[in-house]
């Protein structure tokens, strides 16, 4: 990493420096006590003072030095629990809001990754062993929604949102499931990476879009126009935007990039999630102390705020009782703060 070169950046990197802390030096057991403001949560632009909260800390709500790679978070308002998988491990946990327990939720998950839950309150899930997408039913039965497209198999897929207007789901499906036997199964693609849609009503699936290079983590806009897509295939690690038309996808634009000024490496951006303000809340790794976490992007694609982790971050969902508790999946743990954004969507 070479010198900040900014004041902005200066800010994300040497900004813990001042509260004599670094995210990866500070103690993140709860033993000992964290001064507010918390040190970790820093606005870039006064765009986002707003959704930072003064009397609030970061919380490691837990961490497993045998989980391998927590992806997939999904709140469950009714239940008032978190689902997120640990997708190397074959296995989905549940963090259960009244007594902060995490438990075995679901072994074997088929190396399930993204998970969400429609509007009926089933869970849909993503799974790389199996390379396909799954929804848990009422009465504990597994619908398979989608394992093929046009007579070939899926590579794997990814992320998975539900649209409340038609109840229609749509996934991302990129390679990396398929690369090598650790999150998968490795095998050859027999399918151009892109993004899908399902109809709730007929099950036909589209292809809405791959003009993308590795799709990832997505989400819809507060009004459910746009769909946000997260590429880490494309070189600047970027964010790319759409404008929805039915079942189709128009007007690509890049909406961000992941590059950083003040750091040489660019990082990744994986699960992104929107406010209902529009603005986009995205993990962020790969790159370090100044970096990784979650980054907050206006919705003119400028960054205005960071959440410092000491791991990667691979996916997020907003959750809790008002919707405004940002859950954040990092590669052995998972992390929660409170902010004064609330979810654009219910999970």
């Amino acid at each position: 990493m070479t010198p900040p070169k900014n004041r902005r950046s200066f800010i994300a990197t040497a900004g813990l420096a001042s509260f004599g802390i670094s995210s990866h030096a500070r103690d993140w057991t709860g033993k000992s006590p964290t001064r507010y403001p918390d040190p970790s949560i820093i606005s870039l632009d006064p765009r986002f003072d707003k959704y930072k909260l003064g009397n609030t800390s970061i919380q490691r709500l837990y961490t497993n030095p045998n989980r391998l790679w927590n992806e997939g978070c999904a709140w469950n308002a009714v239940g008032r629990y978190l689902v997120f998988s640990d997708v190397p491990g074959d296995l989905q946990l549940r963090w259960i809001e009244d007594d902060n327990r995490v438990t075995e939720f679901r072994k074997p998950s088929g190396n399930s990754n993204g998970n969400t839950f429609d509007y009926q309150g089933r869970q849909i899930s993503c799974q790389h062993g199996h390379r396909r997408v799954v929804r848990y039913e009422h009465d504990g039965s597994t619908t398979i929604l989608a394992s093929n497209y046009n007579g070939k198999r899926f590579n794997s897929p990814n992320d998975v949102i539900v649209n409340k207007n038609d109840n229609s789901i749509w996934f991302t499906d990129p390679s990396y499931g398929i690369m090598k036997n650790y999150t998968g199964r490795k095998a050859p693609s027999e399918l151009k990476e892109a993004v899908y849609r399902i109809d709730s009503k007929t099950a036909k699936i589209t292809k809405v879009t791959d003009d993308i290079t590795k799709p990832n983590g997505l989400c819809f806009s507060p009004d459910l126009k746009t769909l946000y897509v997260s590429d880490t295939g494309d070189g600047e690690n970027n964010i790319k935007m759409w404008d929805i038309d039915g079942e189709t996808l128009k007007n690509r634009k890049q909406f961000t990039s992941m590059k950083m000024e003040g750091f040489d490496k660019v990082g990744h951006a994986d699960g992104i999630r929107a406010d209902e303000d529009g603005n986009i809340w995205s993990s962020a790794g790969w790159v370090g102390e100044g970096y990784d976490g979650v980054h907050t992007f206006a919705p003119n694609g400028d960054r205005i705020g960071q959440i410092l982790l000491p791991e990667n971050c691979a996916n997020l969902c907003f959750g809790g009782r008002k919707r405004n508790r940002l859950f954040m999946a990092a590669s052995q743990s998972l992390y929660a703060v409170y902010t004064d954004a609330i979810g654009a969507h219910i999970t």
